[in-house]
């Protein structure tokens, strides 16, 4: 039961992160080819950077379904969107989804190989965030995760709240993904909706000259 959940969070993720990556290429009008590209990078960036960080084999690399899953969840993003008029919208609700899936996932991968706990953090954040980074780079963005809006915090707080609840809690394991997973969507919505954002400790300073 426990294997299957998280074969299921591993394919939901997928296809969050690929609808998510086509949705952000299709604003920036790319060709197919390119829908694809991104949808790819996306899916599967936060993962590859954590395997090659834990020196473990790339995951994709060895799954054809992954790959199989990218490209049908494209292709039917590209069809999805005849009908589907706004795309911030879509955009957000498929990539918080995939920010919630992919931070349990990279976090349980370093709990498999006995990281220590905060170190588990680290790659839960590096899975959920890496693929928004360079799909946002290659489509010429400034990174969700080096703006206003609280993105890397939601992973920290939700991977620190699942390592907590395994920890102290009687809740089954099942539960506990869960209601992680919801809770990282929970604080990426409410951040949005209300505006959140981390205290700065510096000021701007304006200045009409050229650096």
């Amino acid at each position: 039961m426990h294997e299957q959940f998280n074969f299921a969070i591993e394919v939901l993720g997928t296809i969050s992160f690929s609808m998510s990556g086509s949705f952000a290429a299709m604003q920036k009008r790319l060709d197919p080819f390119g829908v694809l590209i991104i949808a790819f990078v996306t899916s599967v960036g936060g993962g590859t950077v954590r395997d090659l960080l834990l020196d473990i084999p790339v995951f994709w690399m060895h799954d054809l379904l992954t790959c199989a899953l990218i490209i049908l969840t494209s292709i039917f993003t590209m069809i999805f969107k005849s009908f589907e008029k706004n795309f911030r919208v879509t955009l957000f609700i498929f990539d918080s989804f995939g920010l919630g899936l992919f931070t349990i996932i990279g976090v349980q991968k370093g709990l498999n190989v006995d990281i220590h706990p905060l170190i588990c953090i680290g790659l839960g954040t590096i899975t959920g965030c890496f693929g928004g980074i360079i799909r946002d780079i290659l489509l010429n963005r400034i990174p969700l995760i080096f703006r206003k809006e609280i993105y890397a915090t939601a992973c920290i707080v939700g991977g620190a709240t699942f390592l907590l609840l395994t920890k102290f809690t009687t809740l089954s394991y099942t539960v506990v993904q869960i209601f992680t997973i919801l809770l990282i969507v929970a604080i990426r919505t409410f951040a949005v909706k209300y505006h959140w954002q981390i205290p700065k400790f510096y000021g701007y300073e304006h200045n009409n000259s050229e650096m």
